[in-house]
């Protein structure tokens, strides 16, 4: 073997044997969180909620496929398969999961041995005098030489991480690169869910515009068949401004809903990642879109486990957690292990013979000593850091028990709101139509025909909100129950 090499096989060598003695771990091991005790229950429900229909609570509640298509429309898919691959928000989530999942492998990297070459070529100018070279009487004086070295090397370190402070940062960072990964699907969940509450919204206020425009149209013809009655003498004109006064209230009704439909398109339009200008959202009518006929909703101790923003602040937990190793190693002596090899010569062509090599092997060991409590400041800080990250864990959970909870409840209040309304839809219906054509009998008065109409407006419109209520609830809950997607790309 070269002596050049044997260096560098010494360190190899006392590097691998240490390592293997340095096995300790110092700090808390990380332990999936149990959850809040609602996590054991076995619904969401308060006593006394109203129940919804259609709802069943499974063990495992993914199904396969995109969730939005459990509604039926063809747009729908479209639109949020091209949101998903055309988002800002999901670039910028891609972006940032990229970003830590780097940062994670950089600080793994920390943990090997790591090699540097370097060469340099120095031109120098020796001063004697400085070494007590001075000329003597009757002796010529000795000039300055100047001289050019030339050095080719290696340096290989490595730290033995004896309390194993590198490892926890290694896994501090991958878990903070998971917790990257789950916002990401949060992301995507969030948009998706986004995309189908607006593609809700405009189906339900185009229904709504539609009922308003039926009834204007109702209205027109009861000012028609009154304008008819005053020419043949039997009404008074008092009747004729009635029902242009309920004609233009109607009629105010339409742009209020217009302003809300242009700017819930114009909201989709952005999710889309697209200006309104470029991009125009599909027509979405409630006729079109199918309300699933069974939702599968996961339990509680399932949900936990399939929640981004659940996973993303366990994750979270898990990096603060490994972050309290990581202070505590610093309280603890290390080694370093180094050795540097150097190939020097006057010329080019020396620095590769046997006599020109040089090496150092330097093993450092240092230990804290004196930091003016910085160090158990920092572990402290760090401690008191995981009790943050677990409260904000069951914190995350709550909110997400109490999301479900909420849009189950409002499913069945939906339900309940959409049956009555159905009823008085019909009955304010009939009572318009008695009240027209007694006024056009001769037999009733105009008023009568107002309060008839008014009734009948009030009662299609408030059906239509009830119907794209319940639809936004159901995309509500795929999405607060973490609804698959990721079929999708």
């Amino acid at each position: 073997m070269p002596p050049s090499t044997r260096p560098l096989r010494l360190l190899a060598v006392s590097a691998s044997a240490l390592a293997l003695a340095a096995c300790a771990t110092v700090g808390p091991t990380f332990k999936t969180p149990a959850g809040p005790g609602g996590a054991a229950a076995a619904g969401y429900a308060m006593a006394g909620d109203a129940a919804p229909t259609g709802v069943r609570l499974s063990p495992e509640a993914r199904a396969a496929g995109p969730w939005w298509q459990a509604f039926g429309s063809p747009e729908l898919d479209k639109v949020i398969r091209q949101a998903l691959a055309d988002s800002p928000s999901i670039a910028e989530a891609r972006a940032t999961l990229e970003k830590a999942q780097a940062q994670g492998r950089a600080t793994r990297g920390d943990q090997f041995v790591r090699a540097d070459a370097n060469a340099s070529a120095e031109r120098e100018r020796i001063n004697l005098a400085a070494f007590g070279f001075k000329g003597f009487p009757g002796v010529p004086p000795i000039s300055n030489p100047t001289i050019n070295l030339y050095q080719v090397g290696g340096t290989v370190s490595y730290d033995l991480d004896l309390f194993g402070g590198r490892r926890r940062a290694t896994e501090r960072d991958n878990a903070k690169a998971d917790s990257a990964a789950r916002h990401a699907d949060a992301a995507y969940l969030s948009l998706s869910g986004n995309m189908a509450m607006q593609a809700m919204k405009i189906a339900s206020l185009r229904g709504q515009i539609a009922a308003a425009k039926e009834i204007v149209a109702d209205d027109r013809r009861v000012v028609d068949i009154v304008q008819r009655a005053e020419a043949a003498g039997g009404q008074a004109h008092s009747a004729l401004s009635g029902g242009v006064a309920q004609l233009a209230e109607d009629e105010a009704q339409l742009p209020p809903l217009q302003r809300e439909l242009d700017a819930a398109r114009h909201q989709m339009a952005l999710l889309a990642g697209r200006s309104p200008a470029e991009w125009t959202a599909p027509d979405f009518d409630l006729a079109r879109i199918t309300a699933p006929a069974s939702v599968p909703v996961s339990l509680p101790s399932q949900l936990i486990r399939n929640r981004p923003d659940i996973l993303a602040a366990e994750a979270d937990l898990h990096a603060a957690t490994a972050a309290v190793g990581v202070a505590v190693a610093h309280q603890y002596p290390d080694i370093r292990l180094s050795a540097v090899l150097t190939q020097e010569g006057l010329n080019p062509g020396d620095i590769f013979k046997a006599d020109a090599a040089a090496w150092t092997l330097l093993g450092g060991l240092t230990a804290p000593v004196f930091h003016g409590g910085t160090l158990k400041a920092e572990r402290r800080a760090a401690e008191a850091d995981a009790r943050i990250s677990l409260a904000r864990y069951e914190q995350t959970v709550l909110k997400a028990f109490v999301q479900v909870s909420d849009v189950l409840s409002n499913l069945g209040s939906d339900q309940q709101a959409i049956e009555a309304l159905k009823m008085a839809d019909q009955a304010a219906e009939d009572a318009a139509a008695d009240a027209q054509n007694a006024l056009r009998l001769g037999g009733g008065p105009m008023m009568d025909v107002v309060q008839a109409q008014r009734t009948l407006s009030r009662a299609r419109r408030a059906l239509v909100e009830a119907q794209g209520r319940r639809m936004s609830d159901l995309v509500e809950l795929y999405a607060a129950t973490a609804a698959d997607w990721r079929t999708a790309s």
